[in-house]
């Protein structure tokens, strides 16, 4: 009897001596058809260096986006399930009911399967998604060559030394044009690294607080915080702040709140009861739900404990106990090639969680990333086609907030010096970076604020998206910010018409964090992702106690009513580029969208509403 195992590696050695020009029967035409480009970049980005040749064995996993020709329709529906004005707001369709808007053409199903087999590639050698809108294939370097008429490289990034496969430029048979929408790792030399910019040890910072006599400083709800959260901020201080200390969630009614890690980001069990222990000792002993993707692991020894994955967790768990959370852990290991580098994971991560989720018929109803690179970094076919499967999220009733980075204007590079703003499509022209996939129009992106009273933090990432245009839901109030703005300001930096973010903010500095069993102060907007999305899960624990559906997608409920339950930040800038940035203003801003939440303002507001 064969393994599993061996049979696979029989079948990736039969593929590497198969002839690359197989000949099979075909019912499509692809004999004497043009070999078109599909996809190519100028350069690669900025830091990416060719280092050699790709091994010809060495194998990839490529995923195939196929159209979905019906996406209109779901976004329609995310439309008005989406907004409280709408009779329909709350209808969310159901896994079956989205499959079928997100499926491909037969026709497209046949012509790719047609295209694969003439390559040595059966039934069984692909995977496909649930809606059958991405194929997933294992094939060696040599034959991926030889079906995208193209040569991988190694590629290796002068800052961090990590090492991918990836090419510049692949094409296509001219037939199969209409029939793919994409096909990575190719052209993607996004990092996606974790937005979390610095971790101070406890006892390194501990600036002077101004405060009222009593300890207590004045709040944003008119309330008074613990002084003490002025340069240390803990649940309590989170709950004080943003007037929610007298709630208390249910564990029982099916409301979740998932939490993602990418790319080796491991959340340490015990430094999240440690701080359990000392933050909230009520949640001390429980547990949470692991999920793995593709591979994705989760190691318990300290060494491999994830500072980005305890940050989240540990606030975004802690926030909102009893309800329960869950965690994904989406990787791959990297490959060793003696005779060439070690190759890090080879894949983005985005695909291969939406298409796990998305497969899925029970998701949590609130979901954190604090995940993200610049925007130029990433395909443009490929933000397109991830942002549409967040769309399909949002059509399903789930929240998705993202952190907008930490570079303020300069993307997701907190330091200035390392900002160098060029825009990469051979222009290499001055530019802002927007980050993805905050700009996606489909997520709500998080800012950053610091102290009390809250003032923008001034790595808060916020811009312009150059690849998605304007929603309707936020076009009053950006257009209102640029008619503030003086004439020429900023004139060729930005995309004045582009998707604009963030939404909203919260508190992204000196956040107490246990790492590897040490007391830490962390900064961020990947502290205020988790922590805006905790507020969220609470007020969906609300609706759902008060059996109504949960918010879904959030930003036409933000844009039309929700912002008058919402802290305004009115101070600070977003610096980048060598810029003072964006500035913070009376209403919506891009530095910190319409601002901070106020809880009971927005629990009365959403029981308010259908």
């Amino acid at each position: 009897m064969v393994t599993g195992r061996r049979a696979l590696t029989m079948k990736l050695v039969t593929l590497i001596l198969l002839p690359f020009t197989a000949t099979l029967a075909s019912t499509v035409p692809f004999k004497g058809c043009r070999q078109i480009v599909k996809e190519s970049i100028h350069s690669p980005p900025s830091g990416w260096y060719k280092h050699a040749p790709a091994p010809k064995h060495h194998i990839l996993e490529l995923k195939i986006a196929l159209p979905q020709p019906r996406f209109p329709e779901l976004e329609q529906h995310l439309w008005e399930i989406s907004d409280p004005n709408h009779a329909r707001y709350g209808a969310y369709l159901s896994k079956q009911e989205a499959e079928a808007l997100m499926a491909p053409h037969p026709e497209t199903l046949d012509v790719v399967s047609e295209w694969l087999a003439l390559h040595g590639l059966t039934e069984e050698d692909v995977i496909r998604s649930s809606a059958h809108d991405w194929v997933t294939i294992r094939v060696p370097v040599g034959l991926a060559e030889e079906m995208l008429d193209t040569t991988y490289h190694a590629y290796k990034h002068a800052e961090t030394g990590e090492s991918i496969i990836r090419t510049t430029s692949y094409s296509l048979p001219d037939i199969l044009h209409h029939h793919v929408d994409l096909i990575q790792p190719t052209t993607m030399f996004a990092r996606f690294k974790a937005f979390e910019s610095t971790l101070h040890w406890a006892n390194q910072l501990q600036p002077v607080v101004s405060s009222l006599p009593g300890g207590k400083i004045m709040g944003p709800a008119g309330n008074l915080v613990d002084a003490s959260c002025n340069h240390t901020i803990t649940l309590s201080c989170l709950r004080q702040l943003y007037n929610a200390e007298n709630y208390t969630t249910t564990a029982t009614n099916c409301n979740k709140l998932g939490i993602t890690g990418y790319l080796g980001e491991y959340v340490n069990n015990k430094d999240l009861q440690q701080f359990y222990q000392v933050q909230n000792s009520s949640a001390y002993g429980s547990n949470y739900t692991l999920v793995s993707i593709h591979g994705g692991k989760n190691n318990q020894s300290y060494e491999a404990a994830g500072g980005e994955a305890n940050l989240d967790t540990q606030f975004g768990f802690g926030l909102v106990w009893p309800t329960p959370g869950t965690f994904y852990t989406t990787g791959g290991e990297p490959v060793y090639i003696p005779d060439l580098v070690t190759l890090n994971n080879t894949n983005e991560p985005y695909s291969y969680w939406l298409e796990h989720v998305l497969s899925q018929d029970d998701i949590p109803q609130t979901i954190s990333t604090s995940y993200g690179d610049d925007e130029q970094t990433v395909p443009y076919t490929y933000a397109i086609r991830v942002c549409a499967g967040m769309a399909a999220l949002g059509a399903r009733g789930v929240s998705l907030l993202f952190s907008s980075g930490d570079g303020g204007v300069g993307g997701g590079i907190k330091d200035p010096a390392r900002q160098l703003c060029k825009s990469n499509d051979g222009r290499n022209v001055t530019t802002f970076l927007p980050t993805f996939p905050a700009s996606c129009p489909y997520v709500t992106a998080v800012g950053g604020t610091v102290n009390i009273p809250e003032t923008a933090a001034y790595f808060s990432s916020g811009g312009f998206s150059n690849y998605f245009a304007r929603p309707a839901y936020q076009e009053a109030a950006v257009s209102a910010y640029l008619a503030m703005l003086a004439p020429g300001t900023f004139e060729g930096l930005y995309n004045c018409t582009g998707r604009a973010f963030p939404d909203v903010a919260a508190q992204s500095d000196a956040f107490y964090s246990i790492y590897k069993g040490q007391e830490g102060l962390a900064a961020g907007t990947s502290c205020a992702a988790p922590t805006f999305a905790a507020f969220v899960s609470m007020l969906n624990d609300a609706r759902i106690n008060a059996r109504k559906t949960p918010l879904g997608f959030l930003n036409p409920f933000l844009y039309s009513t929700g912002y008058k339950a919402l802290n305004d930040i009115t101070d600070g800038n977003n610096p980048g580029c060598r810029t003072l940035g964006f500035n913070a203003t009376v209403g919506w801003d891009p530095v910190t969208g319409y601002g901070t939440p106020n809880f009971e303002k927005l629990k009365d507001l959403v029981l308010a509403m259908p």
